[in-house]
């Protein structure tokens, strides 16, 4: 690393450091979601409310000096309410567009599955395009453009599951979960002494987050790393309990996100241990097991990465 990269990789390990600080307990999910940050890619989370997804959200959104929307998924929200509409103006007699919530930097898309498809498609074109169409006009989103949704565990009451395209939008697919007895105390003295302040104090510019970005696309990734990606979606494709496999765009993510890690870890290269650290979060969420006690269930198709395909598939 030059002194100018590596002057970005000490700010990130700083920002990680904070959102650690405020999100207590929570060290590997903190730093996968910069990884999805760093990697140009979106994150889900699949998580019961108060677990401090919105807080990782909001503060994230802080710590990269960027813009911050909440979108509160319902059953009666409609695509216009996430991308915005046209008022008429009396002053110059003209329709002028009203940019909607999605013209942030950081998105918390909260319960996701609880709007209908119609309003979930409403982000399709965003995730994949970084911009959006009303009336056959194309408006373009900030940049850096990151959403975080979160979705609801499956067969939770009032939820539409979220489409195998939709699901493919998202780069990483983590959870924060409960925190274990010991941090759960952490935050208990924490609030009770009144240090329940989630304020960022080094922040980055929106800049340094681009450039941070462009150099991560840019790390090198040996042939050797690319065959084993290769290999790993050779070997879901022609397993016989995958009854759907992973997309190239699935390889793609993968291939990105170890890029990322690599940028995490201070190294100018990725090594096939960078992949198969992040292979279940970025891979999960797109198998379909055949397993009728499986199917749907993205948890256990990243349980099944972990504990069946890493373990099988050859490290040549």
């Amino acid at each position: 690393m030059d002194n100018k990269t590596l002057k970005l990789f000490e700010a990130f390990n700083t920002i990680s450091t904070e959102l650690k600080s405020i999100i207590i307990g929570k060290e590997d999910q903190i730093d996968k979601t910069l990884i999805c940050l760093l990697a140009q890619g979106h994150l889900l989370l699949e998580d019961m409310p108060g677990v401090g997804k919105t807080s990782l959200a909001s503060a994230l959104a802080s710590a990269i000096g960027g813009t911050f929307s909440r979108i509160q998924f319902t059953s009666d929200l409609l695509p216009f309410d996430i991308i915005g509409t046209k008022i008429y103006k009396r002053q110059s007699e003209l329709f002028e567009f009203i940019k909607g919530p999605i013209f942030s930097n950081v998105i918390l898309a909260d319960e996701l599955n609880r709007a209908s498809p119609k309003t979930q498609s409403a982000l399709l074109q965003a995730m994949n395009e970084l911009a959006v169409s009303f009336e056959k006009q194309n408006y373009v989103l900030e940049n850096p453009f990151f959403v975080i949704a979160t979705q609801n565990p499956c067969g939770s009451s009032g939820t539409y599951p979220l489409p195998e395209s939709e699901l493919d939008r998202f780069m990483m697919r983590i959870s924060l979960g409960y925190p274990d007895s010991e941090n759960e105390k952490k935050i208990l003295i924490k609030n009770l002494k009144g240090e329940s302040d989630n304020t960022i104090k080094t922040k980055l510019e929106l800049e340094q987050v681009i450039e941070a970005q462009n150099y991560v696309s840019g790390i090198e990734v040996d042939e050797k790393v690319l065959d084993y990606i290769v290999r790993l979606s050779t070997f879901i494709k022609e397993h016989n309990e995958v009854l759907q496999p992973v997309s190239p765009r699935g390889n793609i993510a993968l291939m990105k996100a170890s890029q990322a890690v690599a940028f995490m870890k201070g190294k100018d290269y990725v090594s096939i241990d960078m992949v198969k650290s992040i292979a279940p979060e970025v891979l999960g969420h797109r198998v379909g097991l055949k397993n009728p006690f499986r199917l749907g269930d993205r948890s256990a198709s990243a349980d099944w990465i972990n504990s069946e395909v890493l373990q099988k598939v050859n490290v040549e």
